[in-house]
């Protein structure tokens, strides 16, 4: 008679490689059941319109993975502190191996696994979603980093010593999976791929989901750009970014892969990019403390900010989001978001700076707008990033730094590529008028065919009176009530 299956609970890990669960679950001398639940409870935020599409290539990939093994993966939809048991129950599993999460997906994790023990499940739980656990990482008080430098120097010490999580496990040869296997739900009927109309052209040409395809990203980053990182980042018209961080999101490569594979680079675009995956750390270890980060800012002043009346700012919002605000660096990530469901980092800082400060519209608008919208839509990323451009976050830029659109554009896109690909109706304004096309001659604009007010928006507003307003508002945040 064979042992009762282990149960291998996939979540924000869907890799085989360097996964621990997945490890010791193929070490266990028993079949494998491994499971995915597409959740749906209070406490889950649901993921965004591009983030299902994404998740529903990686699922497709991993259950071939599996496969190739001689498993199965087992899919079901709903809450988790209700199929959990049922699957158990079905399954005769006495054993439960998970990746823990950290931050708000996961809130509910303890009471889940505790009810589980209590009726004699065995649960193990392992970190393999980042290179240091929340809690075993403070400062010299004992208290939570705040600042991301000392964050980062102490992370980076601890990853020399024995915390490191040192050589990535590799992928099991084998995972066979039980006999008698429990109804499986079918990934098409999920509907995580959109209907009609199919927007989703661009995001298929543009990525490939999956273990395999986050390998394949990382590699060519290695060959070439990486050693251009440093002082290339920041120009979104060149491929000179690792665009790993939808992979990194659903955990098809783990930091720790990454890590390794950087370790023996010396070059300084090198230590720039894991300086980035630094970062990434950082904004978890915030969102484990802080739950309630896409919602709530972490300096608690800012929810009084005075932001702009509600017609206003539903206006406004409309014209961002649909890329028509009539600054070209502004328009052209909104529209290459659209597109291909990512923006260059340096891009968003621009694009949410605009949305927060010229245009006063609050922060978490902008934060549900890239949650929907993004396939790298991260809980901790995403929430820290907008908090980081509104001023209220951990290590925040101030409110009073406010980007000039004109100005950051001609200084990383000097040459228009980056606007020319996603404003073609600009494509021919000469580089000196195409960051700012109000100020072109009208020789110029008929000699490009760009129309102001017809082909091409006027700006929504002037970026010099938004920049005083933003800071009055401030003013009045801060200023002592009378």
């Amino acid at each position: 008679m064979s042992p009762p299956p282990v149960l291998l609970w996939f979540r924000q890990d869907l890799r085989l490689s360097d996964n621990p669960a997945v490890d010791a679950a193929a070490r266990a001398d028993a079949p494998l059941l491994a499971l995915f639940v597409l959740e749906e409870s209070e406490d889950h935020r649901p993921l965004g319109r591009a983030a299902r599409w994404w998740l529903h290539g990686s699922l497709d990939r991993l259950a071939r993975d599996i496969e190739t093994r001689g498993g199965r993966l087992l899919l079901r939809r709903g809450n988790p502190t209700r199929i959990l048991p049922e699957v158990i129950t079905e399954s005769g599993a006495r054993s439960l191996l998970a990746n823990q999460r950290f931050g708000a997906p996961g809130t509910s994790d303890a009471t889940l696994f505790e009810t589980l023990r209590v009726d004699g499940v065995s649960v193990r739980l392992f970190n393999g979603t980042l290179l240091h656990h929340p809690d075993a990482l403070t400062t010299k008080s004992g208290t939570s980093f705040k600042v991301f430098t000392p964050f980062w120097k102490t992370l980076s010490i601890a990853l020399t010593e024995d915390l490191a999580p040192g050589s990535p496990l590799p992928t099991p040869p084998r995972l066979d999976a039980p006999d008698d296997h429990p109804r499986s739900d079918n990934l098409e009927d999920w509907t995580l791929l959109p209907l009609r109309p199919d927007w989703a052209g661009g995001l298929r040409d543009a990525w490939t989901p999956g273990e395999a395809g986050a390998r394949d990203r990382l590699d060519r980053f290695l060959e070439d750009p990486v050693d251009r990182y440093a002082e290339g980042r920041d120009l979104p018209g060149q491929a000179l970014t690792s665009r790993l961080s939808p992979h990194l999101r659903f955990g098809e490569i783990s930091p720790n892969q990454v890590l390794a594979t950087c370790r023996g680079n010396r070059s300084p675009g090198a230590a720039a990019f894991l300086r980035e995956v630094g970062w990434r750390e950082f904004c978890h270890h915030l969102l484990h403390r802080n739950p309630d980060m896409a919602h709530r800012p972490l300096r608690e002043e800012y929810t009084r900010f005075p932001w702009a009346g509600e017609a206003e700012a539903a206006a406004s919002l409309t014209a961002w989001t649909q890329g028509r605000t009539g600054y070209p660096i502004v328009d052209a990530s909104l529209r290459e978001l659209w597109h291909t469901g990512w923006m260059h980092n340096r891009i968003r800082m621009i694009a949410a700076s605009f949305l927060i400060k010229d245009l006063l519209v609050p922060w978490q608008e902008g934060e549900r707008w890239f949650w929907d919208t993004l396939v790298d839509a991260c809980p901790a990323n995403n929430a820290a990033g907008w908090q980081w451009v509104a001023g209220c976050g951990a290590d925040a830029a101030p409110f009073f730094r406010i980007f000039n659109p004109v100005t950051q554009s001609q200084k990383f896109d000097p040459k228009g590529l980056y606007l020319r690909r996603w404003l073609p109706e600009l494509a021919a304004l000469p580089d000196a008028a195409l960051h700012a096309p109000w100020t072109a001659a009208p020789l110029e604009l008929a000699s490009a065919k760009v129309r102001l007010g017809e082909t091409y928006p006027h700006p929504i507003i002037d970026h010099g009176q938004a920049r005083k307003r933003a800071l009055a508002a401030l003013k009045s945040l801060t200023s002592p009530a009378p």
